[in-house]
């Protein structure tokens, strides 16, 4: 569908929500990037992962990245509170060992992939250059971390200063301050963080679809009254 028929199709189906929602979805859209990432690694404890999603939601953090090499995750709801419906979930599941395809996919788009983990070689996360280009953060499991193929394809590794006793943040946390810390950085940049129009266009339409009872009927009616090919 090209992107005069997703606009024709958008104005359509907004006619089946309320303006509130539409005012919600044009304002919440000029916040949303895709400059930052997220990259959950086989992540076995559905919570945790269900609320980075949350968080990710919360920061304007529009995809994010789920590896399932052992564990296959599924969305808690009544931790992720709705907010899988709003984000884009990429998932990585077709072979044994998943991380080197997704990592290589991300590098392919531009990424830099920055592993959160302490290690010799680290930086802060108050350190970390988002000049340099997007970004995509990896979060491996609390008991093992990340891998050594995540490890080793990294092109930086962040750590979070921690100042206790306690060797390491609950994921859910570390996604949060990290992605708290950082978008604010991004926003106060001069960095072109925002997306462009037609991603808007494409997500806009996604958020609809969402809220729309039956919306596969109704957008099948709108394909064949107006004879739009998908």
């Amino acid at each position: 569908m090209n992107r005069e028929s997703k606009q024709a199709l958008l104005e359509y189906l907004s006619g089946f929500i309320s303006e509130n929602k539409q005012s919600k979805f044009n304002e919440i859209i000029k916040n949303r990037t895709r400059y930052l990432t997220v990259v959950l690694e086989d992540i076995y404890q559905a919570h945790n992962a269900s609320a980075v999603l949350r968080s990710c939601d919360c920061f304007g953090i529009q995809d994010v990245h789920i590896i399932e090499n052992q564990n296959t995750y599924e969305v808690n709801p009544d931790v992720a509170l709705g907010s899988s419906k709003w984000l884009n979930l990429i998932k990585y599941n077709d072979h044994e060992n998943n991380t080197p395809l997704a990592i290589r996919k991300l590098k392919d788009q531009g990424y830099r992939i920055i592993a959160t983990t302490p290690h010799k070689n680290d930086v802060d996360l108050q350190q970390l250059d988002l000049n340099k280009g997007p970004v995509a953060l990896v979060f491996g499991t609390e008991m093992r971390g990340l891998t050594d193929d995540a490890l080793a394809l990294a092109d930086q590794y962040m750590k979070i200063p921690m100042y206790g006793f306690t060797e390491s943040f609950n994921i859910s946390v570390s996604a949060a301050l990290s992605l708290f810390y950082l978008s604010e950085k991004l926003r106060n940049s001069e960095i072109n963080w925002r997306l462009g129009e037609d991603e808007q266009l494409d997500i806009k339409l996604d958020w609809t679809r969402q809220v729309i009872k039956k919306c596969d009927l109704i957008e099948q009616q709108f394909l064949k009254d107006f004879k739009v090919e998908k």
